[in-house]
């Protein structure tokens, strides 16, 4: 696809990457934002932490605005999944394939974020069931909706009970299930748990039915009826460009990056959720802001950008 050489290629456009763009390309750089269209951000229905929408904003059309204005400073962005990355250690040049064809460039930040895992529900009405915002994946962002209401987080073990007690201080009716037999705490642990308040429903869950208003947890036979739930069944991070890079990853299986987000491969930045982080747009949106100036001045110190 591209002759020349870029500055820079973004792959992945989710808040991280777009952010990234904004900036390399007021820092008149020549960058490509290869886009796989899976962004956790456009799931979210309403967004109300972030900062300049006292309203809110729905997930999409932020990503939208981001898109805009990147493109509107020279951002060019494909449609395409970066399936095949490599790194000449001669030159220090990386040569991607998304299906339209290699293209070369002198930096690469990963902002390839990662999948939160679904219960076993068809795609269209789970995806339903979250615009409603009776699925809900993210306490810290939407834990306030939830205030005084009947919450269920399906889960087990410490992620399970960290999420219960996570939301249990926005409500009180609030209920864990385990999604796959029964849940195998120990005395104590139950016992703290029933002292904060926290019920427990042993799984498995055999259904999950939206409703109107509300959304029904089937367990062994027995209905449990909830304004919303949210899934605690972790997440996968997406790190294989990195992994074929050999990029160093944390214990956690995400990017490991320095304080500038450089990776431990020269010319490879990583920025958003996947590095370990808060898992919030703010955050990400900052490490993209981070990681654009940081590879801006990296590539003026081999060649300096002179207009």
């Amino acid at each position: 696809m591209e002759d020349k050489t870029l500055d820079c290629l973004v792959i992945g456009g989710g808040p991280a990457g777009l952010t990234a763009a904004i900036y390399l390309s007021r820092y008149h750089l020549d960058i490509l934002v290869v886009d796989g269209g899976k962004s956790r951000a456009a799931w979210i229905p309403t967004s109300h932490n972030h900062a300049g929408f006292p309203e809110g904003i729905n997930g999409k059309e932020l990503l939208d605005r981001m898109k805009d204005q990147a493109q509107r400073y020279g951002t060019r962005i494909e449609d395409g999944q970066v399936a095949k990355i490599e790194r000449d250690a001669g030159s220090g040049l990386f040569t991607a394939d998304f299906g339209s064809g290699p293209v070369v460039a002198r930096a690469v930040l990963l902002a390839t974020g990662v999948t939160n895992r679904r219960p076993p529900m068809d795609m269209e009405v789970h995806d339903a069931a979250m615009a409603k915002g009776l699925i809900r994946y993210c306490p810290i962002c939407d834990g306030y909706e939830v205030t005084d209401k009947r919450i269920a987080v399906i889960g087990a073990g410490e992620r399970g009970r960290a999420e219960a007690i996570f939301l249990r201080s926005y409500t009180a009716e609030l209920t864990l299930i385990a999604p796959d037999g029964p849940h195998e705490f120990d005395a104590d642990e139950r016992k703290l748990l029933a002292t904060d308040g926290i019920a427990l429903i042993d799984g498995p869950v055999e259904a999950i039915e939206p409703g109107e208003g509300d959304i029904t947890v089937i367990t062994a036979g027995t209905r449990h009826n909830f304004d919303s739930i949210y899934p605690a069944l972790g997440s996968d991070t997406h790190i294989h460009l990195a992994e074929m890079l050999g990029a160093d990853l944390s214990g956690e299986a995400c990017i490991r990056v320095d304080s500038h987000q450089r990776t431990s491969v020269p010319g490879l930045y990583a920025a958003g959720d996947v590095v370990l982080g808060l898992d919030q747009i703010s955050h990400a949106m900052g490490e993209g802001g981070v990681a654009s100036t940081t590879i801006r001045n990296d590539l003026a110190k081999n060649e300096p950008l002179l207009r």
